[in-house]
């Protein structure tokens, strides 16, 4: 090996001299210089075949540097060769160079030399462009003091290059430019390194340069490093010179400016990424100033600086924006004061100015100023604008809340001045400063809001209604009084404002009347004045419903009296006469009286019905002269307003003195009777019944009164009498009218006359009685032709016949009447039904006779001295036994209704108290009612119940009810033919089943030890609409449900998590009652996290219970409690809940196991927030306990859905966690790498095993892809990024078991992903384990499948990296011994695959072991391909491998050939016959190509070759004698020489001779033309034995081909085979005869004539390929035949052999079919004409070979080939002449 080297080395120098003037075998001018050129072109190839062999010798780094640094230069030079072949060789030379300089970062190229031949004005853009690549490549690689030295002609270099150039150039310079030294004084800048003064255009592209690398994208920048923001200040402003001592220190050249605009345009964006900039003080408010105001700025900077506005007002905080907002605030106004160009930046100034306010209001309060100015501003500016404007007044607001005195009445003349303006959004934006700014009880802001409920825009008069319809809320700090203005004050501001309105244009003109309002205001302002007047009077105000507004009439009245009796004080202090008119109830009236005139409207009726209503006495007087105005409104168009005028005219009239009622009462009979206008006839008869009414009812009050007194003068005048009996009698006419209405008007006056007095006609007989009255009104209740309303009415006056008379003689009738007239789905009309019963029940001292307007219905205390009528124990008896009990639900529901009814309004009747029990009972009953509505009256009626009895009673009353709810014991309902069986449906069953929820509810309670908290639960699970209704509410359920609240409170801790849980219940109806029940207990929204550890323990605990309802429940309550809420507390309980849930994920039942996914896909989110780095030790723990469970129970669970569940946490896990997977990456990544076999479609694997090799593999590879870019993978990715020592020890034991053990493809490829992963990110980390990895992949080298093995053979490739060289080298020699011994293709495959994946991944690995890999690699090369299994690839990896790590084939075997030698001896001793095949053709394949080989080598060879020759044949051995064959005509000259240990001539042809004599024919023909090659070469004579092996070969063969017959069909496919031999060996055996023809006289003797013969015979018969293998032969025989030397003629021998060859030449001269034969047959004549002339031995030629030749010449002067014409001509001519 040295001498080797050393001669390479010489060979180096000497090739040397050519270089020192490069190119200068350039071109070759001129034709004549073409030869010149091409030894030129040759000369170039020889000095780079020199390089490349020096470049292989280079061992280490410091020989190879050396190499580059002189020839790298040059040899880029040779780019510029004209020759194709040169530039194609330098190219190889470079590739081959790159690849070493890459994989060895330290050596160092000739960067100088490079950059003066880059500066070369004349060189080509082809050398240019290469010499750039090596200046990147070694510049960066210099010392540091050697790129400072080298920058400035990197500036110069620049000069004029193409754009990608210069940059390439600048990427290199910027770096250095840091660690130059410039000169401390500017002033020298002409001793710069760089001569800048002098390069503009350098200069240029540098300063932009810069700029761009200053602005580079900085994707990994912590944006709130205050250093970092600091300087992104710094570059934006420059040296701002400041007023202290270092400001004035600072020279002016020293000082940096601020950068240009562009620069800022990219700095700001950032800023706005940072909370840090919002916050850092001055500089941020400095660069808002200068980019709203600076002297370069634009609208984009602007911009961009006001999105920096609205950026600090968000983010900087309380503590560091006080400073800032003054400046902030004065910035942007001044910005809108000037700044008019652009709507959208106006806009952005605007809204900053919003967010600024609400950030500091106290900057706004006293500026009311801005107010205006923006008011004005949203006046005047564009729709665009207007909206900021609109906005930011809104955000404004609440800088005003709290003014006072002049401030605020300043703001109250700015907003009444803006209120009036005609742009809608500033009288919106008025009305918002109207209802925020000032307190609720302030006057002349409410009196804005009135003015602004008449606007006639929806947004203006919307906003304000809602303000003055909703009453607010009581603050703690307010007192109750502060909520509205007083009703009197209020009312005198109204007052002045009409009263100086009429003077002026502002009032609003209608028909003949003038107001001062507009209509929409004035109904406004009166139902305003209206909720004044209920708050004054102590009642909470109200303006939705009339009905509501009723409730409080007395309580009203109450505070009028008082105001009208001057006990308020008195608001003008002039004289009493004067205080009536100023007296505000007077004004009050005044008004409403203004405006029902005017315009009408219901609530305006109503309010002055009641107002006089509550006081007739007093107020009723002002309308006595008005009556005719009264009776217009009763003739009015709408039927309430008809109702609401006849109730005023009643009230009018009852203060009347007799003659006036009499008078009134005939007129409105007479009107009755007006069948033109029933609008007319409805007033009139509504209006006597009302009337009536009124006066029995004050008949009723004096007779007691008088009777009080005792005056015997009782009796009602007999002619009034008479007088009430016609009216009655005329309303009753009209129960037979064919208007409806005029019916409902009818009943109600009867209704009203019924109620304070016994109807004035007949109990019963013929006409119009009480009997008949009672039918004909129970006859309409069920009807369907009846109105709703007509049927209330009918109902409500029946139960008012009892109250009104205690001698009713129908009044069970009617009662029973009542109660069958049940209709289906008529709730609403049972309640009414059920107040009538109760009427009628108790009779006259029903609440029912009571005056409305004065007396509520709690106040009421019947007169002492009433006749009774009370019938209620009877009524209790028929609904508890008949109707409760009845089988149709309609019926039961209505009973239960009327039950409610009579317990709630007669709880104090002893009827009631005596039979509590039973109503219980009656209650219970109906609670397993399927219809919600009865189990929901009835759960209220047991409530009502329980709180009637004592206390023993409610003892009792509980465990009644407990003992039947859990048992489930009820009342049957007897079945009968009308019985509704499972009415609404199958869904419902008569079992009970309504029952589930009382059943929970009283659980509930038992689980308390409170049984009787089942009365408040009951209370509490409200839920249905109908107590929402005005019926409804009217029992106060929702009193009684507050109380029960408050009395559960302190068992709240043990319902809670109970509660919560039921909320989640799939029975609707459970869930509802909880709902509503957890609604009312808990008000505070934080009692869930209070609470949260119970409700867990309970939920735990239930997910697993025997009860789907409540497995269901528990998942979904789960599901509700983990979102959303800190689990800090609870981290040691989530594997348990994931492990349960994972369970019940199995569960039998489908929506359990929907409810289950739901919570787990909640705590999958929940959890994988926990794992943020951000959460600290909480986020490690979670990280802790969480992993374990995911992986031995989640990803290998059976059930699909978990296993993906538990993938994608622990995906995200993984992506969130980051750093903090560290510690746990040894159990996460083997867990990892068996699942991803694991959750692969078993299915695969069943395809896998079915398919053909081809398919496998393609399948296989798409499955380790899906593998790698599986979930799991990316998990396991993400964690080895975090590895390193302190893990690995850990870790690489368990993957070294998995990569041993594991089964499946997706677990081993992704452990060799791992592995490679590992070698990439921490190499020096995973040395000491490199060994064990090792030999762990070695295993899966071997494996079956393809495409595990190419992946093991992958990571191996990089793990060589990582290893020990003697790893290295155990593993190749392992590698070695399996190739040479193993026969399974499987091994060899692992081979190849191995060291070609090192030679890519590794080269330098493979450089230093060249002498083990290389050897190996080339007899790898050799390998035979195997046809049918496609191995030709191993042989194509083997080639790579020795193609790039060898300085071309040549100088490869050289350098290596003791080692190639030694190996394919090795491989030439196998025992294998393959190996045997491939050793030979190695050991031909290095004969070819080192051509003249020397000794030793030359010896060493043959004998390796001889020696494979003995022995029987094998596939392949034919190689060993084509090498022979080469060697020895290669190296023929050697061979002469006697050398020991190098086999002579002799042993040579002697073994392959004895080749040859061997029976295989293909075999047989191969070492007969390799001993005719060899003896052609040596000029041996062993012609004698060659004719013993082959003369018998051409008989035998020739006589077979020419075989008798034709052969049979099938035959013919072999036949034909075995033919195209024959005639191979044919030919074969007369090429080798021709070759083996000696120049030895004797051996000539002996043969010649027997040699001719046996041409001649062939030439006749043979097949045309044998014809031209004879005449070739022939061509050698003629050529060595001695007979034409002078020495050896023998005349009488040549004749007889001319004879013979002529007679026979002629077939082939006239063969018409082989152009060929033709050309060799005349090429044979040619040569014996020749030959004759030389030796003038033409006697020889016999006359009659003479004649053939010619005749068979004359036939080709037609031949189609012009060139042999002429040659036949030319030979025939000759042969003419001799005679």
């Amino acid at each position: 090996m040295e001498v080797s080297a050393d001669s390479g080395q010489s060979a180096g120098a000497a090739a040397a001299s050519p270089w020192d003037a490069p190119g200068a075998a350039g071109g070759a001018g001129g034709p004549g210089n073409m030869a010149a050129a091409a030894a030129a072109a040759q000369d170039e190839l020889n000095q780079l075949e020199r390089v490349f062999l020096r470049l292989g010798h280079a061992e280490t780094d410091e020989q190879l540097q050396n190499i580059i640094s002189k020839f790298l230069p040059p040899v880029l030079l040779k780019l510029s060769s004209t020759q194709e072949g040169v530039r194609k060789k330098v190219m190889e030379l470079l590739v081959h160079l790159n690849k070493r300089i890459k994989s060895r970062p330290k050596i160092q190229l000739p960067v100088e030399t490079l950059l003066v031949q880059y500066q070369d004005p004349s060189a080509v853009s082809f050398v240019t462009n290469f010499t750039i690549i090596y200046v990147k490549m070694g510049y960066p690689r210099l010392p540091v003091e050697k790129q400072c030295e080298l920058a400035p002609t990197l500036l110069t270099a620049m000069e004029g290059k193409p754009q990608p150039q210069q940059d390439s150039l600048m990427h290199l310079l910027i770096p250095t430019l840091f660690h130059m030294k410039y000169p401390a004084e500017p002033l020298k800048a002409a001793a710069s390194p760089f001569n800048l003064a002098e390069k503009p255009k350098t200069v240029q592209l540098l300063l932009d340069f810069m700029l761009d690398v200053l602005l580079m994208p900085y994707g990994l920048i912590d944006w709130n490093n205050p250093a970092i923001i600091n300087r992104m200040y710094k570059v934006y402003l420059g040296d701002i010179p400041l007023k202290t001592k270092e400001g004035s220190v600072l020279k002016p050249e020293m000082k940096r400016e601020s950068v240009s605009t562009r620069v800022k345009l990219k700095i700001v964006p950032h800023l706005l990424r940072s909370r840090q900039a919002a916050e850092m003080f001055p500089a941020n408010i400095q660069v808002v100033y200068d980019g709203l105001f600076g002297a370069n700025t634009n609208a984009k900077l602007r911009s961009l600086s006001l999105q920096f506005v609205h950026h600090i007002c968000i983010i900087c905080p309380e503590s560091k924006i006080k400073p800032l907002g003054p400046m902030l605030l004065n910035g942007l106004t001044k910005l809108i004061n000037e700044y008019k160009e652009d709507s959208k930046l106006l806009s952005m100034a605007y809204s900053a100015v919003g967010k600024l306010s609400s950030r500091m209001p106290q900057l706004f309060t006293k500026d009311i100023a801005l107010v205006q100015q923006f008011f004005e501003a949203l006046c005047k500016e564009d729709a665009d604008t207007r909206l900021a404007i609109q906005e930011a007044l809104s955000m404004m607001v609440g800088a005003y809340t709290n003014l006072e005195g002049a401030q605020r009445t300043l703001m109250e003349v700015l907003v009444a001045s803006y209120l009036i303006k005609p742009e809608v959004q500033v009288r919106q934006v008025a009305v918002k400063f109207a209802s925020t700014v000032f307190p609720p009880n302030h006057i002349p802001s409410r009196y804005l809001l009135l003015l602004a409920a008449g606007d006639p825009r929806e947004e203006v008069h919307g906003e304000a209604q809602q303000v003055l319809r909703t009453f607010p809320a009581k603050n703690e700090k307010e007192s109750s009084g502060k909520q509205m203005p007083s009703f009197p004050e209020m009312v005198h501001y109204i007052q002045d404002k009409a009263s100086h309105r009429m003077k002026t244009p502002a009032k609003y003109t209608t028909g003949t009347a003038a107001l001062p309002f507009n209509p929409a205001t004035f109904g406004e302002i009166v139902l305003y004045l209206r909720m004044c007047l209920a708050h004054s009077a102590g009642v909470v105000p109200t303006s939705q419903s009339l009905a509501d507004m009723q409730d409080h009439a007395p309580a009203i009245g109450r505070y009028i009296r008082n105001l009208m009796s001057g006990n308020h004080i008195s608001l003008s202090s002039s004289s009493s006469s004067k205080s009536a008119e100023t007296n505000p109830v007077h004004v009050y009236i005044g008004l409403l009286q203004q405006l029902v005139t005017s315009v009408g409207g219901l609530p305006v009726m109503y309010c002055l019905l009641e107002v006089v209503s509550v006081y007739p006495e007093k107020l009723a007087t002002r309308f006595v002269d008005k009556m005719d105005w009264i009776k217009s409104l009763m003739n009015t168009n709408k039927e309430e307003m008809r109702e609401l005028a006849a109730l005023f005219y009643s009230v009018v009239l009852s203060t009347m003195s007799g003659d006036e009622l009499r008078a009134s009462l005939e007129q409105l009979i007479k009107m009755t009777k007006d069948n033109h206008s029933p609008e007319v006839q409805h007033g009139s008869l509504l209006a006597l019944g009302f009337t009536v009414g009124r006066y029995l009812a004050k008949g009723k009050c004096r007779t007691r009164e008088l009777h009080d007194i005792e005056q015997p003068n009782t009796a009602i005048m007999p002619d009034q009498e008479q007088l009430i009996k016609l009216t009655t009698e005329t309303i009753g006419s009209f129960l037979d009218s064919t208007s409806p209405f005029l019916v409902v008007a009818a009943c109600t006056a009867l209704g009203e006359i019924g109620r304070n007095g016994p109807l004035p006609i007949p109990s019963e007989g013929p006409g119009f009685t009480k009997l008949q009255l009672v039918e004909s009104l129970l006859a309409r209740i069920p009807s369907s032709k009846e109105t709703n309303k007509m049927k209330e009415r009918a109902i409500q006056t029946l139960g008012y016949f009892p109250v009104g008379d205690a001698d009713f003689p129908h009044q069970k009738l009617l009662v029973q009447g009542l109660m069958d007239s049940v209709e289906a789905k008529q709730i609403e009309l049972q309640f009414t039904v059920g107040e009538a019963i109760t009427s009628a029940a108790v009779g006259t001292s029903s609440v029912a006779a009571r005056d409305v307007w004065t007396v509520t219905e709690e106040e009421y205390i019947p007169p002492s001295d009433l006749k009774g009528n009370d019938v209620v124990p009877w009524v209790l008896d028929l609904i508890l036994n008949k109707h409760i009990i009845s089988p149709n639900p309609h019926i039961r529901q209505a009973a239960c209704i009327w039950l409610l009814s009579m317990v709630k309004k007669l709880s104090t009747h002893k009827a009631i108290k005596s039979h509590l029990k039973d109503i219980q009972s009656a209650f219970v009953s109906i609670l397993s009612d399927s219809d919600e509505l009865s189990q929901d009256v009835a759960s209220k009626g047991l409530g009502l119940i329980y709180e009637l009895g004592s206390e023993e009673d409610q003892q009792e009353l509980v465990t009644t009810l407990v003992d039947t709810l859990m048992t489930g014991k009820r009342a049957k309902h007897e079945m009968t033919g009308e019985t509704v069986v499972f009415q609404g449906g199958l869904s419902k069953t008569p079992d009970g089943q309504g029952l589930s929820t009382y059943k929970e509810l009283c659980s509930l309670a038992s689980d308390l030890n409170q049984p009787d908290l089942v009365y408040k639960f009951m209370n509490l699970a409200n839920h249905h609409a109908m107590w929402n209704s005005r019926k409804g509410a009217a029992f106060g359920f929702n009193v009684i449900a507050a109380k029960a609240g408050e009395q559960l409170a302190p068992f709240l801790p043990q319902l809670l998590p109970r509660l919560y849980r039921y909320q989640f219940d799939p029975n609707l109806g459970i869930r509802q009652a909880m709902t509503s029940i957890w609604n009312a207990l808990v008000t505070d929204k934080t009692m869930v996290d209070k609470y949260m550890k119970e409700i867990l323990e309970d939920l735990i605990c239930n997910l697993t219970s025997s009860l789907w309802r409540i497995r269901e429940s528990s998942c979904l309550a789960l599901n509700d409690l983990l979102r959303g809420r800190p689990l800090d507390d609870i981290i040691d309980k989530l594997p348990e809940i994931w492990e349960i849930l994972f369970r019940v994920q199995d569960d039998i039942k489908e929506t359990v196991r929907k409810a289950a996914d739901l919570a787990l896909k909640t705590l999958s989110k929940v959890c994988v927030k926990m794992c943020d780095p951000s959460k600290g030790a909480a986020g490690q723990k979670t990280i802790a306990v969480l992993l374990p469970c995911l992986l031995d129970k989640g990803i290998v669970s059976t059930v699909a859905e978990v296993r993906s569940l538990s993938i994608n946490t622990l995906v995200k896990i993984s992506k969130s966690a980051g750093s903090m997977l560290k510690p746990h990456a040894p159990k996460l990544i083997p867990a990892l790498l068996e699942s991803l076999s694991v959750l692969e479609p078993q299915v695969l694997n069943y395809l896998s095993l079915c398919a053909t090799e081809q398919e496998k593999t393609a399948m296989d590879s798409a499955r380790l892809n899906a593998v790698k870019s599986s979930p799991m993978m990316e998990t396991i990715n993400m964690s080895l990024q975090y590895l390193d020592v302190s893990v690995l020890g850990e870790l690489v034991p368990r993957l070294y078991e998995l990569i041993k053990s594991g089964v499946g493809l997706g677990t081993k490829g992704g452990c060799a992903s791992v592995i490679v992963s590992l070698t990439t990110q921490c190499p020096q980390d995973l040395a000491p384990y490199s060994g064990k990895l090792m030999s762990a992949l070695l295993s899966g080298l071997m494996d079956r499948n393809s495409v595990i093995q190419k992946s093991f053979a992958f990571a191996m490739g990089h793990l060589v990296r990582t290893s020990r060289d003697t790893s290295t080298e155990k593993l190749l020699h392992k590698l070695s011994s399996w190739y040479m011994e193993k026969e399974e293709p499987v091994y060899r495959t692992g081979c190849a695959l191995t060291v070609h994946s090192m030679g890519r991944y590794s080269p330098d690995v493979v450089k230093s072991h060249a002498k083990h890999v290389l050897p190996l690699a080339f007899l790898g090369m050799h390998e035979v391909p195997d046809e049918e299994k496609g191995e030709k690839e191993n042989s194509t990896l083997w080639t790579e491998v020795w193609q790039e790590n060898v300085p071309g084939t040549q100088g490869g075997i050289r350098l290596y050939m003791q080692e190639l030698i030694t190996i394919t001896q090795k491989a030439l001793q196998s025992q294998s016959w393959k190996m045997k095949a491939q050793g030979a053709a190695a050991m031909a394949s290095i004969a070819k190509q080192t051509g003249s080989l020397v000794p030793p080598h030359l010896g060493i060879v043959l004998s390796a070759l001889l020696q494979g020759l003995p022995g029987r044949t094998w596939a392949g051995k034919e190689e060993l004698l084509k090498a022979i064959a080469s060697v020895v005509s290669a190296c023929n000259a050697e061979l002469q020489k006697s050398v020991p240990g190098q086999p002579t001539i002799s042993d040579i042809v002697q073994a392959v001779l004895k080749e040859c004599r061997k029976e295989n024919l293909k075999y047989k023909m191969v070492a007969l033309r390799c001993a005719a090659g060899v003896l052609q070469a040596t000029k041996e004579d062993r012609f004698q034995e060659l004719a013993d092996i082959v003369f018998p070969m051409i008989k035998k063969n020739s006589l077979e081909s020419m075989g008798t017959g034709l052969p049979k069909h099938d035959e013919e496919d072999g036949d034909t085979r075995e033919k195209e031999v024959q005639v191979e060996s044919l030919i074969c055996a007369f090429e080798t005869l021709g070759k083996a023809w000696p120049r030895i006289p004797e051996t000539q003797r002996c043969y010649r004539q027997d040699f001719c013969k046996l041409m001649c015979d062939h030439l006749k018969l043979s097949t045309w390929k044998v014809q031209l293998g004879v005449l070739q032969a022939m061509n050698a025989y003629f050529k060595g035949l001695l007979l034409f030397d002078k020495e050896h003629l023998d005349p009488v021998a040549l004749t007889e052999i001319l004879l013979e060859t002529c007679s026979s030449v002629t077939y082939s001269l006239e063969n018409k079919s082989y152009t060929s034969i033709r050309t060799e047959a005349l090429s044979v004549i040619e040569l014996l004409l020749t030959k004759l002339q030389e030796t003038q031995q033409w006697e020889s030629l016999t006359p009659e070979s003479t004649e053939h030749l010619i005749r068979s010449l004359s036939t080709m002067a037609s031949d189609s080939r012009p060139e042999l014409q002429e040659k036949a001509f030319i030979l025939k001519k000759t042969l003419a002449n001799l005679d």
